[in-house]
């Protein structure tokens, strides 16, 4: 791995699109600088552009994927959501106890906690044990503020205008 010197700890969040596009342009950016990056999905399957795009960037960038089937709804979550939010997350602090990427992507995290598959100690105990040399960035709406209060840089995203407001659906290849 080329190595990054000073890791930092990210928060891409709020209402407007593009929380997880910033995070996976980082990648891209990163990756062609050789740095080793590994994309930790809690809420998605393995089945959107991004990953039949980022495939072809491997092992420079890998992705792992732990939602299930579906879209997951804070109402209706199912006894699967907690197990594979459990799941990523322990993978996540593998990857950073074994030092396995320059840099960590926990994509939706912020959404697994406002949906209480997670908790805030469970998330700020895994941000304790990042590597200083490990970049970490977390992704998804309602970022708690005990998370947003430890990051180095938070991001929010707000929507000023969009085509869902005149009835335009998600279109694949760009929100897909």
């Amino acid at each position: 791995m080329a190595g990054l010197k000073c890791g930092l700890v990210q928060v891409y969040t709020g209402d407007g699109k593009g929380k997880t596009t910033a995070a996976f342009g980082l990648a891209l950016r990163a990756a062609g600088r050789g740095l080793k990056v590994v994309i930790v999905q809690f809420l998605k399957t393995a089945d959107y552009g991004e990953h039949k795009a980022l495939a072809r960037l491997t092992p420079e960038i890998q992705v792992k994927a732990f939602g299930r089937q579906g879209f997951v709804r804070r109402q209706g979550l199912q006894p699967e959501d907690y197990e594979r939010a459990r799941e990523a997350l322990s993978f996540a602090g593998e990857v950073m106890l074994k030092r396995e990427a320059d840099i960590l992507i926990l994509d939706e995290i912020n959404v697994a906690l406002h949906f209480g598959l997670l908790s805030e100690e469970e998330v700020l105990a895994l941000l304790e044990t990042r590597p200083p040399e490990m970049e970490l960035v977390l992704t998804g709406r309602g970022a708690p503020e005990r998370i947003v209060a430890v990051a180095d840089l938070v991001t929010e995203m707000r929507p000023l205008k969009h085509p869902y407001s005149k009835g335009v659906k998600a279109r694949k290849g760009i929100e897909f």
